[in-house]
């Protein structure tokens, strides 16, 4: 059986399937936003973009592409195998 690993969006490579387990303590502020794009805890997602200098970091969620800032991104606690 595979471990699970609870860590950050930038941390994982591009392709790699999570899913949302909570929120960093330090970035709450982004909360309600994260929560209002669909992005609770259990929700599965696809990596498909990093986040560079001149781009936001891309998810896949439920067949929608949806754009994270790096404080956004940063924000989601994700786990993945």
């Amino acid at each position: 059986m595979e471990q699970e690993i609870i860590t950050h969006l930038r941390e994982m490579a591009i392709g790699t399937h999570g899913y949302i387990v909570g929120y960093d303590k330090v970035f709450r502020g982004y909360q309600g936003k994260l929560l209002s794009m669909g992005l609770s805890p259990g929700t599965e997602f696809i990596l498909v973009r990093q986040a560079s200098k001149n781009w936001p970091l891309m998810i896949e969620v439920k067949g929608n592409l949806l754009r994270l800032s790096k404080p956004e991104a940063d924000a989601l606690c994700i786990e993945y195998n």
